[in-house]
Parts: structure tokens; sequence; C-alpha cells
């Protein structure tokens, strides 16, 4: 399957990506919830893309820093974010930071392009041991929901085969502010899924949020209002 997060043209479009849209249920759900959970500290924002959500941490007041395998993302993101830190990391490979570092690890959408139950377990039990003891892992993923339905942000029409997708399929999605956009083929991992996942990995899932649209969003919101696009997990390591 093509990553086309790691192609340099996607990641041009990507990086000008704003929390607009079907995101704004993210920007708009996400800052209360980290800020809850883990007030302050320092925060790793893992698969951190161009540096939107690595940004939104710095904003709220984490000691922030962003990691992406795609060197494409990281040099948009260093270029956007001059004051803050990014790097180029290999697949799995935390070794540039010591176990219990962070009380915060957030992951915003890259387990949506990562394949492989066992190289997810492998990925969030690294994370796990960046935790300190107080530490949560807060997942943002797309809902299975997200690929049958239609979006103000995304279009899915054009693949009726993603609804008879199981779990580690591959599905297909378009973001419509992408002038010719690609499509982007993400790997389907409903909620079951994800729990099998992480107890494997040894986490606990403290609290799971659907953000729904509301009409004081001010967003002529298409099925956002009554199916959720994305889930929002908040993780810690296993007692």
């Amino acid at each position: 399957m093509r990553n086309v997060y790691e192609a340099s043209d996607y990641a041009a479009g990507y990086a000008e990506l704003g929390w607009d849209g079907t995101y704004q249920l993210v920007r708009r759900d996400l800052p209360s919830l980290l800020q809850r959970c883990v007030p302050r500290g320092r925060a790793l924002d893992f698969g951190c893309g161009a540096g939107r959500s690595t940004r939104l941490l710095a904003d709220l007041g984490y000691d922030a820093e962003g990691v992406d395998v795609a060197t494409s993302m990281v040099e948009r993101a260093r270029t956007l974010n001059p004051d803050l830190t990014f790097r180029t990391i290999e697949h799995g490979d935390f070794s540039a930071y010591a176990p219990r570092s962070f009380d915060l690890v957030l992951a915003c959408f890259p387990f949506d392009n990562i394949a492989g139950q066992d190289r997810k377990v492998a990925l969030f039990s690294a994370l796990r041991s960046l935790l300190r003891p107080a530490g949560i892992l807060v997942n943002v993923v797309s809902s299975a929901d997200i690929y049958i339905h239609e979006w103000v942000s995304f279009t899915t029409t054009a693949f009726p085969e993603n609804r008879v997708a199981g779990n580690e399929d591959v599905v297909r999605i378009v973001t419509r502010t992408f002038k010719d956009a690609p499509v982007c083929e993400d790997i389907r991992c409903d909620d079951g899924g994800y729990e099998a996942i992480y107890a494997a990995a040894g986490l606990h899932v403290r609290e799971r949020h659907r953000p729904l649209g509301r009409n004081d969003d001010g967003v002529a919101w298409i099925s956002e209002r009554e199916i959720s696009p994305w889930v929002l997990w908040v993780l810690t390591a296993s007692e």
C-alpha cells in the first residue's frame, strides 16, 4: 500500500490543512480532554506530520516536540514551526528518548496508516514505556464509520468496497479540500480492534470520546451530527 504522507507533493498540501471542516470536531474537544487529564508537562506528538498537532500542544502550554517517519513532513513542520523541535525517526525507534520522559504522548491520526496488529502493539508498547507514572497516551483515530459516509472534509462514495472491509483491510478516502487530491489508503481498525491492541500493549482505556457536530459549530455538517468520524482514546499504562 502507498503511504501518501511520505510523498513531498502530499506533504505540501497536508501542511496547509488547518482544523476546519470535519477536523474542527477534534480541535473543539481535544484541548479540554487533554487539560482535564494532564494539564501541563512534557508532551511528545507521535506522527506529527507537518506540525499541526504539535503546534496545538504548544499553544495549550505543553513543552511539546514532534516525531514522524516521513522526512518530507518533518521538513515542512520545521519550516512552519521554527520555534519547535521535530525529529525524523525510524519506525518504532524511540532510542532518542529515555523511558518515562513524557507526561503526555499524543498520536493524532498516524495509526490510521499503520498496517499490522503486531506492529501496532509494538508501537503502543514502546510509546507506553515513554510515559511517566501519571502520564497518558491519547490516540486520535478515524472511526470505522468515516469510510462509509460523506463528510464536510471527506468523500468515500467512489469506494463502495469500504462497506465490506474488515479490520486490517485497506480502505480509501479522499480529502475534499485538496486540489487534485490523491486517494488516501488507510487501514481499517474498529473499536474492538483497538481495544485488543491496547490490552496486548499493556494499556488501559481510561476514556473513549466520539465528538459530534453541534448547531453552534457554525458548520453545515453532512453526517457529523449523527455519526462521529473520530474516536479519541485516553490510555494509561495498565497496573
